[in-house]
């Protein structure tokens, strides 16, 4: 039993659940983390398995919302709007994932794309967020979405595939930039989340099948639990959050921790 490996492993989810919808990249942190702890495992599938305890997460906090949806689909307008919209949204980021993801992972999936599109992420939050003070939203909730809307964040999702970027991130920015409300953009993100993510990782698990190993599977589990229970963390607090407050602070955060990691990388002071 090694100890050592357990305790990278819960690192990881716990790193995995705070940062999978907060507008920091929970992949650029997985990846930077990771490079950092010499994390050895099961190439891409602990990473890919752990996805699911944070999507889990959200599941688990919208369950009432969720089980209205499956029970009045296809029965109730603002159900089958609501369905449409995340079908919507959902497509876009799909069909290029599909098409590009290998060449992202090959080329981009490294701690300095990860960091320069933290930086350059971070100030399009400050840029945004001051735009937000002159502008008043257009949608208010989630339930006052229209396709179109949806589209709009469907399209703003694609700039997710690029690591560092932030699925939430793009997601939330892209809403309130079309003129969504800070809270509904949000909400919006965290139930789109949910297909978005279950099709990807189920995807990449299909794909990397042959990796799993019976000796990983305490390190996945580790993980997964570790994942869940910080990302259920993480939801309830982001939404107390922006319903007073903005994103600035995750803006100056991403800043500063993109900033450390290219700054370390041309001193030569950390070998990334």
């Amino acid at each position: 039993m090694d100890i050592v490996l357990f305790l990278k492993a819960l690192i990881l989810g716990i790193v995995e659940g705070l940062t999978e919808f907060l507008p920091v990249s929970s992949t650029g942190h997985l990846i930077v983390v990771g490079n950092l702890l010499k994390f050895q495992t099961t190439g891409e599938v602990f990473d890919i398995t752990i996805q699911l305890g944070a999507i889990l997460a959200i599941i688990f906090e919208y369950k009432h919302r969720f089980a209205h949806i499956i029970t009045h689909i296809g029965k109730e307008p603002a159900t089958n709007r609501f369905v449409l919209n995340l079908a919507i949204a959902f497509i876009p980021a799909a069909i290029m994932g599909l098409l590009f993801s290998e060449q992202i992972k090959h080329y981009l999936f490294n701690p300095i794309t990860v960091a320069t599109a933290l930086v350059i992420g971070g100030l399009l939050i400050l840029w945004i967020e001051k735009r937000q003070t002159r502008c008043q939203p257009k949608v208010r909730s989630v339930e006052e979405m229209r396709p179109r809307d949806a589209l709009v964040v469907g399209l703003a999702q694609i700039l997710a595939l690029i690591p560092g970027t932030s699925r939430s991130g793009s997601t939330i920015m892209g809403g309130m930039m079309w003129g969504i409300e800070r809270k509904a953009a949000t909400e919006f993100s965290f139930f789109l989340a949910v297909p978005v993510m279950i099709a990807a990782t189920g995807y990449d698990m299909l794909k990397h099948l042959n990796e799993f190993t019976r000796d990983d599977l305490l390190l996945i589990a580790i993980g997964f639990i570790a994942a869940f229970l910080s990302a259920l963390v993480a939801v309830k607090a982001l939404l107390r959050f922006v319903a007073h407050k903005n994103y600035i602070p995750f803006a100056w955060y991403r800043i500063i921790f993109g900033g450390i990691i290219l700054l370390t990388w041309v001193t030569g002071w950390v070998k990334w």
